[in-house]
């Protein structure tokens, strides 16, 4: 359902974080933004919205760095009882999708705590100076449909970001498996 970007909690800034990426180096967010913007996205390897956009945020990223707009992948489900999301998975599933960006393995949670995300796939879209300027969905892809003719959100969205430091009007949220957090017992 599109919402008005007035209605959305937008123009925050990105929180910063380290962590370690599928590369085996830790990275701060002040090490990977863009000049003109940055994605942060929170994806896992085992949800079935995500494995069915992982092909297309591996080539939207691609196309986003060509205009010098930067893409993070961050995981953080609990992997002990979700061992797909394990760190070990993180590497297979980025390379398999062609993950040109850094996939990050958020252990402690605290980093999809602090930007308050909700599911995977939930996608952040940051101006150049790290403000909260989009906050939905990669595409009109649906899961299950053959229809070829997608509309590419993020990447229009980004792209106007990159040239004004603002969001569209109208952005449609993302939906997909819910974060799984570590229940304390």
């Amino acid at each position: 359902m599109p919402v008005n970007a007035s209605n959305k909690n937008l123009n925050w800034s990105a929180p910063d974080f380290c962590l370690k990426s599928v590369d085996d180096n830790i990275y701060s967010l002040d090490k990977l933004i863009g000049d003109k913007g940055t994605v942060i996205v929170f994806i896992c390897n085992h949800c079935p919205y995500v494995i069915n956009i992982a092909e297309r945020l591996s080539y939207e990223a691609d196309q986003l760095k060509k205009i010098n707009i930067n893409t993070i992948g961050i995981m953080s489900n609990d992997v002990s009882h979700y061992p797909d999301d394990s760190f070990e998975n993180m590497k297979i599933f980025a390379k398999k999708y062609n993950f040109n960006f850094p996939y990050l393995y958020d252990l402690t949670q605290k980093t999809a705590l602090n930007y308050k995300a909700v599911c995977t796939p939930d996608i952040f879209g940051f101006n150049r100076n790290k403000k909260l300027k989009y906050r939905g969905r990669l595409d009109t892809g649906v899961m299950g449909s053959d229809n070829k003719n997608i509309k590419r959100d993020l990447f229009n969205a980004m792209e106007s970001i990159s040239k004004t430091n603002e969001g569209p009007e109208i952005q449609n949220n993302s939906f997909g498996c819910s974060i799984k957090w570590v229940k304390n017992e």
